[in-house]
């Protein structure tokens, strides 16, 4: 599976992390590299040096001599250098300074409203009004009002406007996973962890429309069908100390996968 992801999304870092963990599992040594230098080839494309660095001397503690390596670390050397010299860093506070800006802040800021919730809807309208593929109004009638429940999945926005005709359900996912820089995740091929997922509170699944699907390591791998989501990412930290990976599953297969599980 997440070798098929890591092919039509090639700058996934954190697919091609979980992949060569799960070659390293198998001994495939020779697949664990090439994963590695994958994984630097991205963090380079995205501009992250210091992170492609880091990936590349891991290699080389394996492999001192390896040309491939020795030649990129060159070239990113190289590219570092053409940059102008970085800004200083702030040097950081004292804590009794930290403390008392946040006091003088916090007693300076509105109350906010118990019924405000950071449903990701900001995010969703530059995504889908501000690029012009819906209308403003459209938006507004189409999204879906927070549950404050969980027995049942809850609405999906872009199911929403796929149903009134409003765009394509695969045109409104590849934007999501372009604009979220996140993969796309066919649920109902995945052999879903189904202990796993029930390890988490059904409320908190069904009211977000999100599972739990799997675990790698110390990551938790979660579907998803809105990634701007804030409130259900805190929620779901509050039953977890894992890495939160997020994938944007099909609706319809996600709510069906959902009532599956938790039945």
């Amino acid at each position: 599976m997440f070798e098929v992801i890591t092919v039509s999304q090639p700058m996934d870092y954190q697919s091609l992390e979980i992949l060569k963990e799960a070659y390293s599992k198998l001994g495939r040594e020779k697949d664990v590299v090439n994963t590695s230098k994958r994984i630097a080839e991205a963090y380079v494309h995205l501009g992250q040096l210091s992170s492609a660095i880091l990936e590349y001397e891991s290699i080389l503690q394996r492999f001192p001599d390896d040309p491939d390596v020795r030649k990129a670390l060159s070239e990113i050397e190289n590219k570092a250098n053409s940059f102008s010299a970085p800004v200083p860093a702030l040097e950081a506070e004292p804590a009794e300074k930290q403390a008392a800006a946040a006091k003088k802040a916090a007693a300076g800021a509105a109350p906010a409203s118990p019924t405000q919730i950071e449903d990701g809807k900001q995010q969703m309208q530059k995504v889908f009004v501000d690029s012009k593929l819906i209308r403003g109004p459209d938006f507004d009638l189409h999204w879906p009002a927070p549950q404050n429940h969980g027995r049942h999945p809850a609405e999906c926005f872009i199911q929403n406007l796929a149903d009134h005709k409003l765009i394509e359900i695969e045109q409104a996912m590849r934007v999501l996973c372009e604009k979220a820089r996140l993969a796309f995740l066919p649920i109902e091929k995945y052999d879903v962890d189904v202990d796993f997922a029930r390890s988490f509170p059904r409320d908190m699944c069904m009211r977000w429309c999100m599972l739990p699907f799997d675990r790698m390591s110390k990551s938790v791998l979660v579907a998803t069908t809105n990634p701007y989501n804030r409130q259900a990412a805190r929620d779901l930290e509050s039953h977890t100390k894992g890495r939160i990976i997020w994938y944007v599953a099909p609706p319809i297969d996600l709510s069906k996968t959902l009532k599956r599980i938790f039945r």
